[in-house]
């Protein structure tokens, strides 16, 4: 196995073994669901946003360890973040993981979340990975019915 897939499964059954902002935000002034019908994968995004600011954000539901980790990922990324800022990573995100952009090669902001770069050698799992920034698109856009991946 190479040092690069070593590292994606390791940082992938850390963050589902222990997911960052796994909680319910009790202050979150925005909340979204969003589902995974191929997958089985479904989550709650809370956001607590201060202007355009996100304040905190905290996710809760249940999935297969691809999904649980990039919403981990995701809220880390984002968290003190502009809605400005965390849709140009959501652009990144959703382009790599299609293939689209090849985050060794080109300028882009994702940072860490580039180990997750390797999902798109698994076409059924880029639905997994990218739910939660599916639903964190919508919850920044104030939407009011759930997202599907489908």
């Amino acid at each position: 196995m190479s040092d690069i897939s070593e590292l994606y499964q390791q940082v992938i059954l850390d963050h589902n073994k222990k997911p960052r902002n796994f909680r319910k935000l009790e202050s979150a002034n925005r909340e979204q669901e969003g589902y995974n019908p191929l997958c089985g994968d479904q989550l709650t995004l809370y956001l607590e946003m201060d202007g355009k600011v996100i304040k905190d954000i905290g996710f809760q539901g249940s999935g297969c360890a691809i999904s649980k980790a990039s919403a981990s990922m995701m809220t880390a990324a984002v968290k003190g973040k502009t809605k400005d800022e965390a849709e140009v990573l959501f652009d990144e995100f959703h382009r790599m993981v299609k293939g689209e952009l090849d985050p060794e090669k080109e300028e882009n902001h994702l940072g860490r979340l580039t180990i997750l770069s390797g999902v798109r050698e698994y076409p059924a799992r880029v639905k997994c990975a990218s739910l939660s920034w599916h639903t964190l698109h919508a919850a920044l856009e104030n939407k009011d019915e759930a997202v599907s991946t489908e």
